[in-house]
């Protein structure tokens, strides 16, 4: 009887990988999501070395692990690892999470574009249809957000980078699922926008990409996918040009990480209450 009831109350055990990875929200987070929906898990992080990564995930999974996050620098290996993807990670060529299923195999899914998505369009009510999107970088923090950005049926995504080839590279990726073309920064002058979205990593260092003034629309939004105690340089620029809304990614963070959690657990937390408590963590 007690085998029985120890199995029952067996806890599951997921993590992150990253390097670094001390700074990670992701434990707080899915305990806070456990505690909500009452699943007995335990996260953890861990700090995988360079090389590593490989051998950390067979050692996880041999361990008796569920799943697990994946960020900075180990996505794409990730991507490369798993033996089944999603779509949506398929296209992106980055896995940022993954399910280690009854048969051993690995899947592995990239949640960072829909976490962006409902972050826009539930926590904040902002419509993408039909609207004029400018994307700022042409790295893997885009190239995971492009094909759920393109499913909200947008007017035209432009992505703008500072190596061109790279842009157009990209936008001839996702063509076929919608209007989407690649630019230089010096083109967007004369152009104008509804939503602008930040994927380069330029506010960690306090560095604004070399946008044109007047480039917003009336009523325009500004998101970073960056996020920090105070306004980014980027958003700060948005307030400057008169945006209607500028917004940080936590939300996008926490988005994310629920729809990870809905993948291994079947359960979609409710999000809200999580923001507010990452927000006063920092």
């Amino acid at each position: 009887m007690s085998s029985l009831f120890d199995f029952e109350n067996k806890t599951d055990r997921y993590t992150v990988m990253g390097n670094p990875i001390s700074h990670s929200k992701s434990p707080f987070i899915h305990t806070c999501f456990a505690k909500q929906t009452s699943q007995n898990i335990e996260y953890t992080a861990t700090q995988v070395d360079p090389g590593g990564f490989e051998q950390a995930v067979g050692n996880f999974q041999a361990s008796g692990g569920k799943g697990l996050n994946i960020t900075v620098p180990f996505k794409q290996e990730a991507w490369e690892l798993v033996d089944e993807r999603s779509p949506r990670a398929n296209i992106a060529g980055a896995v940022n999470t993954i399910l280690f299923k009854p048969d051993n195999t690995l899947l592995g899914d990239n949640t960072d574009g829909i976490g962006l998505v409902r972050d826009l369009t539930n926590n904040h009510q902002c419509n993408i249809e039909n609207k004029r999107l400018l994307v700022l970088g042409a790295g893997g923090a885009v190239r995971g957000v492009l094909l759920p950005l393109l499913e909200q049926k947008p007017a035209l995504i432009t992505i703008a980078n500072r190596t061109i080839d790279k842009a157009h590279l990209l936008a001839q990726l996702y063509k076929q699922h919608g209007n989407i073309l690649g630019s230089h920064y010096t083109d967007l002058a004369g152009q104008k926008f509804d939503l602008i979205i930040n994927g380069t990593s330029a506010s960690l260092n306090d560095q604004l990409p070399p946008l044109p003034d007047n480039i917003l629309m009336e009523n325009a939004w500004c998101y970073d996918m960056m996020y920090a105690k105070d306004p980014t340089v980027f958003l700060r620029w948005g307030n400057q040009q008169k945006a209607t809304n500028t917004i940080d990614g936590l939300g996008m963070l926490v988005e994310q990480a629920a729809e990870s959690f809905y993948l291994w657990r079947g359960v979609r937390p409710d999000t809200q209450e999580v923001i507010k408590a990452v927000r006063e963590q920092i």
